[in-house]
């Protein structure tokens, strides 16, 4: 047997481990150069690992949320190409095993057989978080659905048909059904990291909250004008472009907003540059994609690239440099945006700025009622370092710019 350890390599940033998230491949499969054989986790970004030789998997290190350190035994092959498959029951030692010299026909036996080990290890549920609260909504335990994904993961479409095939033969309604069961779902790759920094986040950083409502009438008969004099095919522009540019000409009055607090070194970091971080929802959990230079950007330049970051970030196709780097975070829940909230800031950031939906509203304008679009602000800020008064009058400023929008465009 030739065998070719592969070490977790160094992921740059200073890392110096990283998590398994999930594995491409078993023990006893063959791989071919550069074929994806595992996916990590660094605090900064999910990493695909390609296979750095063709050959068969002979050992795996660590489960799905192990970690691993850089420059530990990662995976093992066989490069001999003809030597046989080891079995199924030396998949994933904590430790890798050590190698040998020994023809498998002189190896000792194992003591249980393959298919004993195997019985005693509860199998994973392998599906999506989306896919995972839907199956919670319809009561249906996942561990009963065949999955046709790599891996036997269940994709959407499982869960569909097996909801369409109970309800077929279902005698009363779901809602009436006692159920049962506990889902065991680890806590591993971007909920950990996520959890990780909001719990970070809060215990180290004083926020304070401020919300201010902001008549958004004049710049929805913008974004209408706008939008029905776009190509045919081309996307809407939503309020997010618009808010973004205000926000980088306020900036400029306001640098204390717009910078990152270096704890090790003890400074605070103004930028002139605004790198706008985007609050993204994807199935793996929310992530912060980043529009570099907003400050050079264009209003369709900005709408076209918080498209492209955003819908890498829920595709899993964003890369390290798309993730990382933000002074400055935006955050919405669309459609969901609800009356107010109180976002988490974006470590090592300073401040964020929230959108809640925009509604409108019977309110009052020159001594008469009238009906208009109301959309409210929630923004947080480090309180350390952005007094309250400057996070007020910041928030007023943007607001100033949204009810009056032609001033986003005039240079002051």
């Amino acid at each position: 047997m030739s065998r070719y350890v592969f070490k977790m390599p160094d992921l740059g940033e200073g890392t110096v481990s990283a998590e398994v998230v999930e594995w491409k491949v078993k023990v006893g499969d063959s791989v071919t150069e550069d074929q994806v054989i595992a996916e990590v986790m660094t605090d900064k970004a999910a990493v695909e690992i390609p296979s750095p030789v063709t050959g068969r998997v002979a050992s795996i290190t660590g489960q799905p949320g192990d970690m691993v350190a850089v420059g530990s035994e990662l995976i093992a092959f066989d490069t001999s190409g003809d030597a046989p498959a080891e079995p199924a029951s030396a998949v994933t030692p904590k430790t890798a095993a050590p190698a040998t010299d020994k023809p498998a026909a002189d190896r000792p036996a194992a003591k249980e057989p393959a298919a004993a080990i195997s019985a005693a290890t509860p199998t994973r549920v392998m599906a999506s978080p989306a896919t995972r609260r839907k199956a919670h909504v319809a009561g249906v335990d996942l561990a009963t659905v065949s999955g046709s994904g790599p891996g036997g993961r269940i994709r959407a479409q499982d869960l569909e048909s097996a909801i369409a095939g109970r309800a077929g033969g279902a005698t009363r309604p779901a809602s009436f059904v006692a159920r049962k069961g506990v889902e065991e779902i680890k806590v591993i790759g971007v909920r950990r990291v996520i959890a990780e920094r909001m719990s970070a986040a809060k215990r180290n950083i004083p926020h304070f909250a401020y919300v201010e409502e902001v008549d958004v009438t004049e710049l929805e008969a913008l974004r209408q004008y706008l939008n029905a004099r776009l190509e045919k095919g081309t996307p809407s522009l939503t309020y997010l472009p618009f808010l973004v540019a205000a926000l980088v000409r306020v900036l400029e009055r306001f640098p204390q907003c717009n910078a990152l607090h270096d704890a090790e070194r003890n400074l605070i970091l103004r930028h002139s540059a605004v790198h706008v971080g985007i609050a993204t929802q994807t199935p793996d959990g929310l992530k912060v994609p980043v529009v570099k230079h907003a400050e050079a950007r264009s209003l369709a330049d900005l709408a076209a690239e918080i498209r492209r970051v955003s819908e890498a970030a829920r595709s899993n196709k964003a890369t390290r440099d798309e993730l990382t780097g933000s002074t400055i975070t935006v955050t919405s829940l669309g459609r969901l945006g609800g009356i107010a909230s109180t976002p988490v800031i974006n470590a090592p950031e300073v401040a964020i700025v929230g959108v809640n939906k925009a509604v409108e509203r019977p309110v009052v304008a020159g001594g008469a009622i009238a009906v208009r679009r109301i959309m409210n602000l929630s923004s947080s800020f480090d309180h350390r370092f952005v007094d309250g008064f400057d996070a007020a009058a910041m928030i007023q400023a943007l607001k100033e710019k949204l009810e009056h929008p032609a001033t986003i465009f005039i240079q002051d």
